[in-house]
């Protein structure tokens, strides 16, 4: 998979994206990881492709039902609602926390 450094994603990122390729950026702090997916859904958006904005690891949340009952399932029926409302993406778009990366993934 195409790497590309967090701090020159931008112009490298939309131009992977109009060739329909996957890509991973790297080196991105937490903080920066909402903003960049969310300027990727926005160009994905402009150029008539949709996307699915996930983290990864998240299903691990639906196992906290071992410890409260009640916020794994709420967990796991979020997690299936927002896969119902995002059906079918062009890309996929993974937030991968502990490995300061987003995984960008041409899903067609």
């Amino acid at each position: 998979m195409y790497q590309i450094d967090f701090n020159f994603y931008q112009a490298e990122a939309r131009k992977l994206i109009n060739e329909r390729r996957s890509f991973e950026i790297c080196n991105i702090a937490v903080a920066d990881m909402l903003a960049v997916s969310q300027d990727l859904e926005n160009y994905m958006e402009s150029q008539y492709l949709k996307c699915r904005i996930y983290t990864k690891n998240r299903i691990v949340t639906g196992l906290s039902g071992f410890l409260n009952p009640a916020w794994g399932i709420l967990s796991l029926v979020s997690i299936a609602a927002h896969n119902l409302v995002t059906y079918d993406p062009d890309y996929e778009i993974g937030r991968d926390i502990a490995n300061n990366r987003i995984e960008v993934i041409w899903k067609k």
